[in-house]
């Protein structure tokens, strides 16, 4: 079992930063790809980055690609996300989670999930 714990949402304006963390209770076999995801009200989930604790390969969406950078500190157990130039669209709570392969990574069909922090981007 990994237990993932996100932090650092908040409200921002438009045109602003934030920055979200994950600390990961272990580092397995099972959780080698870690995931950002984020849903808005009455909205599926969708995905936003992913990245390997491995060789640190990462993938975003389209809509954050060029904004948002993802990224991880092997030591601290710790991803992150830098959010820039947010847009009220981004808008949503946003999931840290974490899946063991590749297979699928922009689907939400990650083993491990953590409870989510919101992000309030104000026009």
């Amino acid at each position: 079992q990994v237990y993932l714990v996100e932090s650092g949402g908040g409200l921002v304006q438009a045109g602003g930063s934030l920055g979200l963390s994950c600390v990961a209770s272990a580092r397995t076999f099972t959780s080698r790809i870690m995931g950002w995801f984020r849903q808005a009200p009455g909205k599926e989930r969708e995905f936003v980055a992913a990245i390997s604790w491995y060789d640190g390969m990462t993938y975003y969406a389209d809509s954050v690609k060029g904004r948002f950078t993802i990224s991880r500190d092997s030591a601290k157990n710790t991803v992150y996300l830098q959010m820039n130039s947010l847009e009220p669209t981004d808008t949503a709570v946003y999931y840290c989670a974490a899946k063991g392969s590749w297979s699928d990574f922009r689907l939400p069909n990650y083993a491990y999930w953590g409870q989510g922090t919101q992000v309030t981007v104000s026009s």
